[in-house]
């Protein structure tokens, strides 16, 4: 695959997005490699060899979910600087 303005000028087009000159050298030079480095993985001999689907052979190591007790509203409100009878109060910080 040759990379030119063209397909540059296509690919910025199709992201919204303008380069100057000078971008689109770097650009070109960097999707040329890129291409060049995916036909060298092309050139790998992979037959016989299964898709990899995960990384790991683990399968869901998280903790159970355990029921705990939970603090009352009072404690909680304890050593609240601002409160009243049920909640806690906070500066207004969005205004109008």
């Amino acid at each position: 695959m040759v990379v030119n303005d063209a397909l540059i000028d296509k690919l910025a087009h199709l992201a919204r997005l303008n380069f100057k000159d000078e971008e689109k050298e770097k650009i070109k030079n960097d999707l040329q490699q890129m291409i060049h480095f995916i036909e060298k993985l092309e050139e790998v001999d992979t037959t016989g060899i299964e898709p990899l689907l995960f990384m790991t052979d683990e399968v869901n190591v998280l903790r159970e979910d355990e029921v705990s007790g939970s603090v009352s509203r009072e404690v909680a409100l304890k050593n609240a600087p601002f409160k009243d009878d049920k909640f806690f109060k906070v500066p207004k910080v969005i205004r109008k």
